[in-house]
């Protein structure tokens, strides 16, 4: 298959963008790569919704930065915070005129107040914006007749010049995996485009979905695309503990917003010690709390208790909270809420310019999997879909000037050959595949997650080494397999956050080691 355009990934970044360069350039082939559904990813459990100021009465664009500054503590890039924040209304317009629904009130945008925010400016649609802006984005997706979707198919490795005879530092495309047939096809690309998230499920607690498994990453590792800031993972302060069917629910930062406080189980309020702003620290303050005070007590979470907020406001402003908390018998707003943090957002990620594009001529990457610059060292509540918005809509523009440009021809792209591996047994289930990446998500949490020491890193990085050979010696003795893919970016992933995690002799923002408090 020889595309224009791949994308890989179908949340807010990879339909923004397809959208955006759809629009403007009918006559340009693109596919779009989802790993599931369309509709599954990271986008749609976004419950909180959009950082953006619309409210010039009582907010700014100035406010704004100074609370992303403040919360990036240090690490982020100036420039690139501003115009981010600057283009977001536009960028949000463009939402809404796509048929994406917010909540108001009195005919104006109903913003809600999360943590880290001197002001209200979060756009959202109840409890599931998420959800709500990826179906009005795939209902959008769905009118271009020049954007074929492969759903179902998984990223396994970028094409570069070591599939080809050029040696122009170019990605061409990528292999990629069905995975109802575990068949690899070869889709070749002027520009190619990485939108494929995080790595959640690398560790044993994560608000992502199953399948946010460092794809993208992994595949650009391998590549030798520059990466950095990989150890900056910012983990959500309050999900919920019982898990719902082997999912970790998220409990969104609004909640606190609106009243809600956070007790350990001998029912003391632990985060007024902690900051000034109590439940409403930025995230990295109130998750080393939280997994501060469950190590001090038996129980292995804390109390978020939501007594304060009216069963009126429940109902409007969460009902998709109220829903689950009731399936596991949590009678809101009277009873607590059990609560743990869990691994929730990539600050760091593929480093990439003010349009998006990698240091790989012709891959672009946006989203979580991307390294802009605006995060620093803790993402800003409800700042990852405006940067989503924002980069997408400018590496649109920059895409359609590099299809300008002087490309390999048809017969280049025809030469570059199928993937060499269908030969290898059709070994479908290999049984270790499960356990090795139980023992690597262990592994990331206990000595790569909200807390870590010099000692457990080194531990870690000989545990992820052995695993790693067992993966590997899997993966060429056997046909390449979806469960297999997945493990493989896993590993190369932790390896690498493991690895830049002894490089960082300092703390700052989510990356905390005890041995430089």
């Amino acid at each position: 298959m020889i595309k224009d355009i791949l994308v890989i990934g179908t949340g807010i970044s990879g339909l923004t963008f397809a959208i955006h360069l759809a629009e403007e350039n009918p006559e340009v082939s693109m596919v779009l790569i989802s790993k599931n559904e369309l509709n599954e990813g990271n986008t749609r459990y976004a419950q909180g919704g959009i950082a953006v100021v619309s409210d010039f009465k009582k907010d700014s664009f100035e406010k704004h930065i100074e609370d992303t500054l403040s919360a990036g503590d240090g690490s982020c890039d100036p420039e690139v915070v501003r115009f981010v924040v600057e283009e977001g209304n536009e960028r949000l317009q463009e939402l809404i005129a796509w048929g994406t629904e917010f909540d108001t009130k009195k005919q104006k945008l109903d913003l809600a107040h999360e943590a880290g925010h001197s002001e209200k400016r979060i756009v959202h649609y109840k409890d599931k914006t998420g959800l709500q802006i990826q179906e009005a984005l795939i209902e959008k997706i769905k009118t271009f007749p020049n954007i074929q979707l492969l759903e179902r198919h998984t990223l396994v490795d970028l094409i570069t010049d070591h599939h080809s005879k050029l040696k122009a530092n170019r990605c061409y495309g990528a292999y990629v995996i069905s995975q109802e047939e575990e068949k690899i096809i070869k889709i070749t690309a002027k520009i190619t485009v990485l939108s494929t998230g995080g790595a959640g499920s690398l560790y044993s607690h994560t608000t992502n979905p199953e399948i946010a498994t460092g794809d993208g990453l992994g595949a650009a590792y391998r590549a030798r695309v520059l990466m950095e800031r990989l150890p900056y993972v910012q983990f959500h302060p309050t999900a919920l503990k019982p898990q719902i069917n082997g999912q970790t629910f998220l409990i969104t930062e609004a909640l606190r917003g609106a009243g809600g406080k956070l007790f350990n189980t001998a029912g003391e309020r632990f985060m007024l010690k902690n900051d000034p702003r109590a439940e409403l620290a930025p995230r990295d303050i109130v998750a080393r709390g939280i997994q501060a005070e469950i190590q001090k007590q038996k129980e292995d979470y804390v109390w978020l208790d939501g007594s304060e907020i009216d069963l009126k406001q429940w109902k409007s402003h969460f009902p998709t909270i109220l829903e689950t908390c009731t399936s596991v018998g949590i009678e809101l707003p009277k009873d607590p809420i059990p609560v743990v943090p869990a691994a929730h957002y990539f600050c760091g990620g593929i480093k990439v310019n003010s349009s998006s594009e990698s240091n790989l001529k012709g891959l672009y990457a946006i989203g979580e999997c991307s390294m802009t610059g605006l995060h620093g060292a803790n993402r800003l509540a409800s700042n990852s879909l405006l940067e989503s918005l924002v980069f997408s809509r400018r590496a649109a523009k920059d895409v359609q000037s590099a299809l300008k440009q002087k490309l390999p021809d048809h017969d280049f792209y025809n030469s570059i050959p199928e993937w060499d591996g269908d030969s290898y047994s059709n070994s479908s289930e290999i049984k270790s595949i499960k356990s090795l990446r139980l023992e690597l998500q262990q592994l990331m949490t206990k000595y790569v997650g909200i807390f870590k020491t010099n000692e457990g890193l080194e531990f870690a990085e000989n545990q992820i080494d052995k695993i790693y050979k067992k993966v590997n010696l899997i993966y060429n003795k056997h046909k390449l397999t979806y469960g297999l893919c997945e493990l493989r970016n896993m590993v190369s992933i932790a390896y690498l956050i493991t690895k830049q995690s002894q490089e960082i002799t300092e703390n700052r923002g989510v990356f905390y080691n005890h041995d430089y408090a």
